[in-house]
């Protein structure tokens, strides 16, 4: 039987003394591909946080599957960055960062460290720009480092939030068919406003709004939406910009 790459069972936590979760409990499978929806405030991001180790949960617990430590079992694109772009590094350099959970502080890297970093460009396209600066690149490119960053390790899981933010309409497709065919190989969690988007992309969808109702598909109604009380903002694509709003009198 598979066994989970992460668990998470009966998580609660939050910030100074105000719950953003409560009793949310997931699994995630070598195979899965989960799109995260949920209202802005409804504690996507932090359950990112408490996957990653970044935040200790109030109760509940976290299970890692081998390796306990989540740097060396996961990779994460973050939605913002405090990367200082006015650091003299280059764009080999930040994705080199991304082998620190395997590699240490103090081990020089090696060869293939340097080999791994060049293929994780390939893939998100932009090895031409190895040696750049980081402070030379636009929003979209940088976007693009930081995903190679996530991907440099070999992941068995892949964490995004929200990874389209600051791309251009072609790297989006071409995000969302690379990470089609990195599910072969890895898990990924995805977290997106985009719902219309990424479900002709993902395999099941967790809805998160201070709980979490996971839902073991791609298609999800109105009327399912409401039960998990997840209310999102359903943007669509189309010749004019427009939102669709819930029905109000």
């Amino acid at each position: 039987m598979m066994k989970p790459l992460v668990r998470l069972e009966n998580i609660t936590a939050g910030y100074n003394g105000e719950a953003v979760l409560e009793g949310v409990r997931l699994e995630i499978f070598p195979d899965d591909f989960i799109g995260v929806i949920g209202p802005n405030g409804g504690g996507k991001t932090t359950l990112l946080k408490v996957m990653l180790g970044l935040i200790k949960p109030w109760s509940g617990s976290v299970e890692y599957a081998g390796d306990p430590m989540p740097g060396t079992l996961m990779g994460y694109l973050p939605q913002h960055t405090d990367l200082d772009r006015s650091f003299p590094i280059s764009v080999e350099e930040v994705v080199l960062s991304g082998l620190l959970p395997r590699k240490g502080f103090f081990t020089p890297y090696r060869k293939e460290h340097r080999l791994a970093a060049q293929s994780a460009l390939e893939k998100t396209g932009i090895n031409h720009l190895l040696h750049r600066a980081i402070g030379e690149l636009s929003g979209g490119q940088l976007q693009r480092v930081l995903l190679a960053r996530a991907l440099v390790g070999s992941p068995r899981l892949l964490i995004l939030d929200e990874p389209v933010t600051y791309v251009d309409n072609r790297f989006e497709g071409e995000l969302y068919e690379l990470l089609k065919e990195l599910n072969r190989n890895m898990a990924i969690l995805m977290v997106s406003h985009d719902v219309g988007t990424i479900t002709s992309y993902i395999k099941t969808i967790a809805c998160v709004n201070r709980t979490l109702h996971y839902h073991p598909s791609n298609k999800i109604s109105e009327q399912q939406l409401a039960a998990y009380n997840c209310p999102i903002q359903i943007i669509t694509h189309g010749t004019v910009p427009h939102t669709v709003l819930k029905k109000h009198s």
